[in-house]
């Protein structure tokens, strides 16, 4: 018991050092990639943080199994470097006892895992997309600063001098439009009103820039004459509501969902989310026979080979997700054959280390 807790706290804490470090990485790039896009007016700031909690769950799908093999890989190593593996064999302790032992943490990896793979990350991918599609569905006035020009589609160009202290109104509008007549012909119009709100027709679900209090001015490029119109309420259409993203992607739909779905998409993403859960103990058998070094060698001997495994093995299955999904690979062999192969590996690995440990 004393030597089972050892080696379990010793794989897991090297485990979620490993993980932090990969998490850090792996957030901060999307972060910034978000932040760009709040820079750029394209999102509000103020939605980062949601946007960066509901990827949690996607990136730890796949960063926990990495963690967890690189985990084993780094304990046991430490452990043949300082020969205390081989005074656990002396005792008595076969390989196969080592492996029963990794399997416990491994289970509690892999549940964690399906938790993500198979409910939290399909739940936040909706969420976060839904989120997006709002904020494209809307110019957002908490993304545009005062006195800034922005571009929201069409060839029309917006400025507002300040806003109201609910956030939800512009004052001083400034619109700038190019587009083309029915007969062809270009047009330039620019709007300039008192103030302008946003409204959403709930029947056809177009979006409309309410402008009041202010004129327009039309201007065909080439003629020495122009239309101005005075108006107290003037709508601009920004978007029409087909233009919104459908959102009934396989990838976004629950495991449920996915189970009673026999289209390629569907049945390419199910195998995917159990996929991740598998991997964790099929890598756990991988990590066993790969932790093994000689003490000469040091810990870190094996690692380049390991990742470049993992690798592998997660490519093969993205490539095989693709495939199904596109109906060039049957759903029903699927990715089953690739974790067999790893399987086999693992397997003829742990017993060449066992023979090796018997003479």
């Amino acid at each position: 018991m004393i030597i089972f807790r050892y080696l379990t706290r010793e794989i897991l804490v090297t485990m979620a050092a490993v993980a932090g470090v990969l998490l850090l990485v792996i957030m901060g790039s999307r972060f910034i990639r978000y932040f760009t896009d709040a820079a750029e007016g394209d999102i509000p700031a103020t939605i980062l943080g949601n946007l960066m909690l509901f990827h949690l769950p996607g990136f730890l799908e796949l960063i926990l199994p990495l963690a967890f093999f690189l985990g084993i890989l780094l304990a046991y190593g430490q452990l043949y470097l300082n020969s205390e593996i081989t005074v656990l064999v002396a005792c008595g302790i076969s390989p196969v006892r080592l492996l029963q032992v990794s399997l416990v943490p491994a289970t509690l990896v892999a549940l964690l895992v399906g938790v993500c793979s198979l409910w939290l990350t399909p739940a936040g991918a909706l969420h976060n997309a839904v989120m997006l599609e709002e904020q494209r569905s809307q110019l957002d006035f908490s993304a545009l600063a005062p006195g800034r020009f922005q571009d929201f589609g069409g060839g029309r160009t917006a400025y507002t001098e300040s806003f109201s202290d609910d956030g939800l109104r512009m004052q001083e509008v400034f619109i700038s439009e190019r587009q083309r007549r029915r007969d062809g012909t270009p047009d330039t119009a620019v709007t300039r009103a008192g103030s302008g709100y946003q409204t959403v027709d709930e029947r056809t679900g177009s979006r409309f820039l309410v402008l009041a209090d202010g004129e327009r001015y039309s201007v065909d490029p080439g003629r020495h004459e122009a239309e101005r119109l005075e108006f107290e309420t003037y709508a601009v259409r920004l978007s029409l509501g087909s233009e919104q993203r459908e959102l009934d992607s396989a990838e976004y739909a629950t495991t449920a969902a996915l189970l009673n779905d026999d289209a390629d998409p569907a049945q390419a993403q199910l195998q995917w989310r159990l996929s991740l859960p598998l991997m964790v103990f099929i890598l756990t058998l991988l990590a066993m026979p790969l932790s093994r070094v000689n003490p000469r060698q040091g810990r870190f001997a094996k690692l380049l080979p390991a990742i470049f495994l993992h690798i592998c093995y997660l490519s093969l299955l993205l490539a095989a997700l693709d495939a199904v999904g596109r109906g060039s690979l049957p759903a029903t062999i699927g990715m089953w054959p690739i974790h067999l192969l790893f399987l086999a590996l693992g397997l003829g690995l742990l017993l060449h280390n066992q023979r090796r440990g018997m003479r």
